[in-house]
């Protein structure tokens, strides 16, 4: 029995993370003393990849909840981003955030998660970004250790392949008017008392009256989900029914 034990123990990696402090300092150490760390806030651990001839696209989104930019190494990690940014739960978030390494049957493994979330309950969720189709057995490893990790120190995993075509459209959209530039109070107070019963949204703009005025504060409404609409259904259009979200939903 004793043995029996002594080798379940053994075969339960230790993880290590390494990452860098938004001042640029390197950091490593064992996960289950750094797990406290703001990695919500740190640099990437690794540079975004462009070169003649790349399949992916990289770049850099301007996410709202921070007032900072995020990376991305492709338009499917770009869209996750965007619902990230769009997700009241969230506070912060950052790409490529750690690596983290382990043993593996001998050999020494590192991986770095596309994304980390902090929620507004202080909680932390890791993000990896995958199409089911293109996992091979070494990502499938790095994931259920990255997985395993994250239940030691309580954070929630999760592998996504990201949003539904139709829902991503549709925040992309809503993305164009993210930034406080778009918000105007006179208009949005005006806003929220024309939907305060639910109708198609053109006619809501136009009670609020000149829509070209009324349109960029109604989308940055849906955005902060103040307003609320369905955005998996179909896409978003002049008929589609708004109304004024729930005491508190907004951000």
């Amino acid at each position: 029995m004793a043995g029996s034990a002594v080798t379940a123990r053994a075969v339960i990696p230790v993880f290590e993370v390494e990452f860098t402090g938004s001042a640029g300092e390197r950091c490593r150490g064992p996960l289950g003393e750094l797990w406290d760390t703001r990695f919500e806030r740190v640099l990437p651990v690794r540079p975004l990849g462009s070169f003649c001839g790349q399949v992916s696209f990289s770049g850099l989104y301007y996410a709202a909840t921070m007032d900072a930019h995020v990376g991305f190494e492709s338009w499917l990690e770009r869209d996750v981003a965007v619902m990230l940014d769009f997700d009241p739960a969230v506070v912060a978030f950052s790409s490529q955030p750690f690596w983290l390494m382990w043993e593996q049957d001998g050999e020494q493994r590192r991986h770095a998660p596309d994304y980390f979330a902090r929620l507004a309950d202080g909680s932390g969720v890791v993000i990896d970004v995958r199409p089911d189709d293109r996992i091979g057995p070494r990502d499938a490893e790095a994931f259920t250790a990255t997985e395993g990790a994250c239940r030691e120190v309580g954070w929630v995993f999760r592998r996504t392949a990201g949003p539904g075509v139709v829902l991503a459209a549709n925040v992309r959209w809503l993305a164009g008017y993210r930034h406080r530039r778009c918000f105007r109070d006179d208009l949005a107070g005006m806003l929220t008392g024309v939907f305060a019963e639910p109708k198609p949204l053109m006619c809501g703009a136009r009670e609020a009256g000149d829509p070209l005025a009324a349109l960029p504060v109604l989308y940055h409404l849906l955005w902060q989900q103040v307003l609320l609409t369905e955005l998996t259904a179909g896409l978003l259009g002049p008929g589609s029914v708004v109304s004024v979200g729930r005491e508190g939903g907004g951000r």
